[in-house]
């Protein structure tokens, strides 16, 4: 996550916010925080039943599943 912040902060400072590159920066630092977050649940979490395990797969593979 450190480098996908590190390279999002050094194109942000001398390209547009709409810049590709700057918006793809952006992508990967946001998909590198999330999944920073989801590893932090899973690992501090309980176990969790079949049932809410097919949910969350739901929320994770269907897009607009979560609402």
């Amino acid at each position: 996550m450190t480098s996908a912040r590190a390279r999002h902060n050094s194109l942000k400072r001398y390209r547009a916010d709409d810049d590709p590159e700057v918006v793809n920066a952006r992508r990967a630092l946001r998909d590198a925080l999330i999944e920073e977050y989801v590893r932090k649940l899973v690992r501090e979490a309980p176990d969790i039943t079949a049932e809410q395990r097919s949910k969350l797969a739901v929320l994770l593979l269907t897009p607009g599943a979560a609402g």
